[in-house]
């Protein structure tokens, strides 16, 4: 199919950017914003304890302080320690630097919500996020210019998937509810076209993508996964779900490994090399909600899932059928809000995800902040959470740059970028 110029390709005229450098402020100096969040309850006269709110987050905030990490890799070099205890120092020594971490910039690029967001795979500065209309922005955080705008169709053109082309990497793939999976270039040019629906009735949810194999998979809203070759050939088109494919995702070690993920409250496990049929999967892993996302970890051993009420599991390699580790988490979902999706450090066993507070959730206490929550992938403890005042909204979609030390956090219309103060002042 020859190349199609797509609507407009232009630098954003109403890009809202916000440099936030600032200097790390104590509870103390917090707690003039933490009285705003403060309101009357019922048959009460006084605030909410504003010290108790911002206080009890502070406490979560910061782990024991690990020890020297020189000292941890001096351990390992001499064989007195083995990679796991200096993989768990490392992972320590993070967590106590999420102490130090702030949005220090921020961007409104969009008239509709963010629906997506990609990190360049090797250029860690690079951020590509798409919107409800269709939109994308390509955004190079080390560079002061305006970012990349490539305008979209308006309504029914939004995003639901983005992955960098990982054989040419000035190329990006997106799955949209324009009833396309295509091939785009930075300038907005399509470059191919790899399904095409027609209709406004039929769209896709979700994409991935392998170099290893070059394959391209994306899911619909009718249940069918399609799988491509890198040329656009078609390979199979089946029905593997009964309802709307929410998520599709290879095993970024064994690519022939693919995990679905579906309204219809399963979790499928395919080999794309013995993939003869819709009855054909390794395991079905059922949920008590419809689900919105399964992430392989970046070692591949491990599947995380994120369903659309209360609960994240993570399952095991070899053992995808047993019972998993399953943590209690609110981030309900309604129409109108981007799907919360939990996602993996890409170094460390961490888990990241945007908390929406339920009141009919079993631990929500009074006035519980929004906050952005890391999880240990093996114990399941809450080891760390974000919170800025200033961004206090549902965050849905949260991602670590490919070098692990940037938080790219997707909040309604806004994009937000997470990194250690001294470093945000760098950049």
């Amino acid at each position: 199919m020859a190349p199609r110029k797509r609507p407009e390709t232009r630098k954003t005229p109403e890009m809202v950017l916000r440099s936030r450098s600032r200097r790390s402020r104590s509870p103390g100096e917090l707690e003039p914003e933490a009285k705003k969040l403060c309101v009357k309850g019922p048959g009460s006269s006084r605030r909410f304890d504003s010290d108790c709110l911002w206080e009890g987050l502070a406490i979560r905030q910061v782990p024991p302080r690990c020890r020297s990490i020189v000292r941890a890799l001096h351990h390992h070099k001499l064989g007195r320690t083995g990679w796991p205890s200096l993989q768990q120092a490392l992972q320590q020594s993070f967590l106590h630097s999420l102490a130090s971490y702030r949005i220090f910039q921020k961007a409104a690029p969009f008239d509709r919500r963010a629906t997506s967001l990609a990190w360049h795979p090797t250029h860690p500065s690079t951020l590509a996020v798409g919107s409800k209309g269709g939109d994308i922005m390509l955004w190079n955080l080390g560079i002061k210019d305006k970012p990349i705008f490539i305008k979209g169709i308006g309504a029914g053109g939004s995003i639901t998937g983005l992955k960098f082309n990982p054989l040419n990497t000035n190329q990006f793939f997106t799955s949209s509810m324009e009833g396309t999976t295509r091939l785009q270039d930075f300038k907005g040019n399509t470059l191919q076209v790899y399904t095409n629906y027609g209709s406004c009735n039929f769209w896709f949810c979700s994409l991935d993508v392998s170099a290893e194999s070059r394959v391209v998979v994306t899911g619909d809203n009718v249940g069918h996964v399609v799988l491509l070759n890198m040329d656009g050939k078609e390979v199979w088109n089946l029905r593997m779900h009964k309802k709307k494919v929410t998520h599709v995702a290879l095993n970024p070690c064994c690519d022939w490994f693919l995990a679905t993920a579906s309204v219809d409250q399963t979790v499928k496990i395919w080999d794309l090399r013995q993939v003869k049929g819709k009855s054909s999967f390794l395991y079905s892993l059922p949920h008590r909600h419809p689900v919105n996302a399964a992430h392989f970890s970046p070692d591949g051993a491990k599947l995380l899932t994120t369903d659309q009420k209360s609960e994240i599991r993570v399952y095991s390699a070899s053992q995808w059928d047993c019972p998993p580790s399953l943590i209690p988490h609110p981030h309900r979902h309604f129409q109108h809000l981007t799907p919360i999706k939990a996602s993996w450090h890409p170094r460390y066993n961490l888990i990241v995800v945007g908390r929406y507070p339920d009141p009919n959730f079993k631990s929500c206490t009074p006035y519980e902040l929004r906050t952005i929550d890391m999880f240990d992938g093996s114990s399941g403890k809450l080891m760390h959470q974000l919170y800025d005042p200033e961004s206090s909204g549902i965050i849905s979609l949260n991602e670590f740059n490919p070098m692990g030390d940037t938080l790219a956090s997707v909040m309604g219309y806004h994009i937000l970028i997470w990194s250690q103060e001294e470093a945000g002042k760098r950049k």
